[in-house]
């Protein structure tokens, strides 16, 4: 049956069976909004929780943190000394190479490697015979020679007599003359011969030229040598006094070359290559008389008497020539000093013990202090640790020197008190739980 030709009633049950009853629709619109109702209310929960565990935490942290604990130090005025710090180099005022001057074979050593000598000591020897045999010869050609020119000396006093006389010809009396004049150039001849034989003879005998300590030797006894041999026999080393040579920048040369002249010395002290040790004391009398224009810099040499000869050759240190000493000045710790956008800057404890950052304009700087020119005034506290965390404003808390000393008599009195009680029978736990450990009192009150 079609939709036309159906009837009323069948048309009512048609509709009656695709909705649903009006009871059922308010209880499904009730069960919804409670089901949403009770899903905003965990969300709640759960974020005001989250929000009040955090602010309690935000709370404790910032309980804690509002007084920062720091070390200060005062500013005070001083003397401050002016001290450049230097690479330089030991290098020995006199080093000598000991190379021989005649050839011939090594015939004895006088010295020990590592010895030190005196100027004038003789070293080693070298065979003289041959050249003693030379010596020989020249002085005999010498002595020769010395009597044929007495003989033509006599000779020319009977022609000039007999001349005079008329007793004879003036071409034989000036024949005469002439061969005087001829001996006498070859004596002159000999006794060159003899003396350069002599000085071959005496280089022989090798010589300490100066005082010093000798090296290892090249060449052992019986070895030939050559005059001037590459490498020589050995090195003789000046060791007291000795020098450091260390350069010094060029825009340091100004005050530095002012101060020399106006005290002729500056005092320099030469340290260990880590800087850690001081070696030895010494002076510096003069710059070198150029710059080096590929480093910039100018050297200094620095003497020390290096009696105990600490200094050793070639040996690299550290030198710190003290170029003035500054007097009355203001000084505060070098770690104070802070650097911020604008330049430097302290950090100062205010009455109210609170801080302040002051700028300031910084002098000569050392390790350890600084001269501060302007910005600060001498009593001024400053902070040198727990800078960290500080800000402008701060609050701030200085711990007490004193009381690591407190609280180690405080644990020393609780140990002597403990050992006390064990041996009455008590046990120390029973008097931490009834909190009458007055020592520990002492101890947090100290904190």
């Amino acid at each position: 049956m079609d939709e036309q030709t159906a009837g009323p009633s069948d048309r009512h049950q048609s509709i009656n069976a695709q909705s649903p009853t009006p009871a059922r629709r308010p209880r499904r619109r009730w069960l919804l909004w409670g089901t949403i109702v009770l899903v905003i209310l965990l969300i709640l929960f759960a974020v005001l929780r989250t929000h009040g565990s955090h602010s309690g935490k935000s709370r404790k942290n910032g309980a804690a943190g509002d007084t920062q604990p720091v070390a200060v130090a005062t500013v005070h005025t001083g003397d401050m000394p002016v001290i450049l710090q230097l690479i330089g180099t030991v290098v020995p005022v006199t080093n000598v190479t000991i190379t021989p001057r005649v050839d011939g074979h090594i015939l004895d050593v006088y010295y020990q490697e590592g010895q030190h000598v005196k100027k004038g000591d003789e070293l080693e020897l070298i065979d003289p015979r041959p050249y003693e045999a030379i010596l020989a010869q020249y002085k005999g050609t010498l002595a020769a020679d010395r009597a044929q020119l007495e003989k033509a000396r006599v000779d020319n006093a009977r022609y000039q007599k007999l001349i005079r006389q008329n007793s004879t010809s003036a071409m034989t009396a000036r024949d005469q003359e002439f061969t005087v004049q001829q001996l006498e150039g070859t004596v002159k001849f000999d006794e060159a011969n003899v003396h350069n034989a002599e000085l071959n003879v005496m280089y022989c005998h090798i010589i300490a030229p100066v005082d010093g300590r000798v090296g290892i030797r090249v060449l052992d006894k019986g070895n030939y040598v050559s005059a001037g041999q590459s490498g020589g026999l050995t090195i003789l080393t000046q060791m007291e006094p000795i020098s450091v040579i260390f350069t010094v920048p060029q825009n340091q040369i100004g005050p530095v070359a002012d101060r020399l002249r106006e005290v002729q010395e500056l005092p320099v002290e030469a340290w260990n290559s880590d800087n850690t040790q001081k070696i030895a004391t010494g002076t510096v009398k003069a710059l070198d008389s150029q710059i080096d224009t590929s480093t910039g810099t100018v050297r200094m040499r620095g003497i020390f008497a290096n009696e105990d000869e600490r200094l050793f050759p070639n040996e690299f240190v550290n030198a710190r020539l003290l170029v003035n000493t500054l007097h009355n000045v203001l000084i505060v710790p070098g770690n104070a000093l802070q650097t911020g956008p604008d330049g430097q800057f302290l950090y100062v404890v205010q009455p109210d013990m609170t801080v302040k950052d002051l700028p300031v304009k910084v002098g000569e700087t050392d390790d350890s202090n600084a001269v501060i020119l302007s910005g600060v005034k001498a009593g001024d506290r400053v902070v040198t640790d727990g800078v960290s965390h500080l800000r402008p404003g701060q609050k701030i808390s200085i711990p007490d020197t004193s009381a690591p000393t407190t609280q180690n008599a405080a644990a020393e009195a609780k140990t002597a008190e403990t050992h006390h009680r064990h041996s009455n029978g008590q046990q120390s736990t029973d008097a931490a739980k009834r909190g009458n450990d007055p020592s520990a009192a002492d101890v947090t009150g100290n904190h």
